[in-house]
């Protein structure tokens, strides 16, 4: 195997259908297609949906990346394929491709975590990743801290949401102010305009008593709830609702306490480089704020330009390349999808 291998990855945990292909830490290709407009009108994501979504687009959106990166199967030194976590038959989907890639070009394949690969993925654009580090990933269906010591050997949980993730909140948030799906987005946009000091929205899990249990763990259902009873109490005495203010004020609540708890997690651990992935780590006002309160604590902030915090195909062999650069053995070719795979699990084992 080179020194810098040549690793093709294949992402469908969700209603991102993506192919990445890197060499060493460097970005070749990163196709995708989404579904996401086909979910639009239920107001999120539909396995069955997203499923057949993947299937149609999985040939295509794999020769695009060949073609963009200039090579062919037969070039690629290994596959990597999110194994989990995910929705069952979306990972699936894309598990079984990289199975038939793989076994008729006779490469080495690697089922890997999804979430580690969301940390992977910012070696693509800051280089090798700093250990020991804390990563906090932000989605729609995760929200975690994390403690990487060595992403080839695994990582340490640290806190988890405990209810919503901060991406499902923004999305409820969002539908509850008739803006539609995805909510991260539109919120983002529409909050610029708004004051952020307008209404104080809880703080979950952030009181001393929480601190003792929950230090770094995330609560976002009950700040879904107050923006909903406030909304609501508005309306029923006739008054308008400041959408934008409201946006903005549910906005910052969100991102007080994420990057408050990620800090504090920095400062516990002696750690000096704050890593900030997945598709929440796009939003304006998180990166602004975790930058400012950074530097007053002397942390470093890494976080990948949007297009990469969202799902994609090049986090996937970002955190393959890594892998087989480190000397781990792949994944035997009966890989299994796991849709609530361990994050102490970063690939699945030979």
């Amino acid at each position: 195997m080179p020194d810098e291998p040549l690793v093709l990855g294949i992402e469908t945990s969700c209603d991102e259908t993506g192919v990445g292909i890197v060499r060493g830490h460097t970005l070749l290709a990163d196709a995708l297609a989404s579904s996401v407009d086909q979910h639009a009108r239920f107001g999120g994501v539909v396995p069955e949906v997203a499923s057949r979504a993947h299937l149609e687009a999985m040939v295509p959106t794999m020769q695009r990346a060949l073609d963009d990166a200039g090579v062919t199967l037969a070039d690629i030194d290994a596959i990597a394929v999110t194994a989990g976590p995910g929705l069952a038959g979306a990972l699936l989907v894309g598990v079984a491709a990289a199975k038939g890639y793989a076994l008729a070009a006779d490469k080495p394949i690697y089922g890997v975590n999804h979430l580690a690969a969301h940390v992977a993925v910012d070696t693509l654009e800051h280089g090798p990743l700093p250990e020991p580090a804390i990563a906090m990933l932000v989605s729609g269906g995760h929200s975690s801290l994390l403690l990487v010591d060595d992403l080839t050997a695994g990582v340490t949980p640290l806190g988890a949401t405990i209810d919503d993730a901060a991406g499902e909140a923004f999305d409820k948030v969002a539908r509850l102010l008739g803006m539609g799906f995805p909510g991260g987005p539109v919120i983002d946009r529409t909050a610029r305009d708004g004051n952020p000091a307008a209404i104080a929205f809880p703080r979950g899990l952030t009181s001393p008593k929480d601190q003792l249990k929950h230090r770094f763990d995330f609560s976002f259902s009950g700040l879904k709830t107050a923006v909903a009873r406030w909304v609501e109490a508005r309306e029923r005495n006739g008054e308008p609702v400041p959408v934008a203010d409201v946006a903005a004020s549910f906005q910052d609540a969100v991102c007080d306490v994420l990057t408050s708890k990620a800090l504090d997690a920095c400062r516990e651990h002696g750690v000096e480089t704050l890593i900030i992935g997945g598709g929440v780590a796009a939003n304006s006002r998180l990166r602004v704020l975790a930058e400012e309160r950074a530097a007053k604590l002397g942390i470093r902030v890494r976080v990948p330009r949007p297009g990469l915090c969202t799902d994609n195909g090049a986090m996937v062999a970002a955190l393959g390349s890594h892998l087989v650069a480190a000397g781990i053995a792949p994944s035997r070719l009966d890989l299994p999808a796991d849709s609530a795979m361990s994050l102490t699990s970063v690939t699945v084992a030979g």
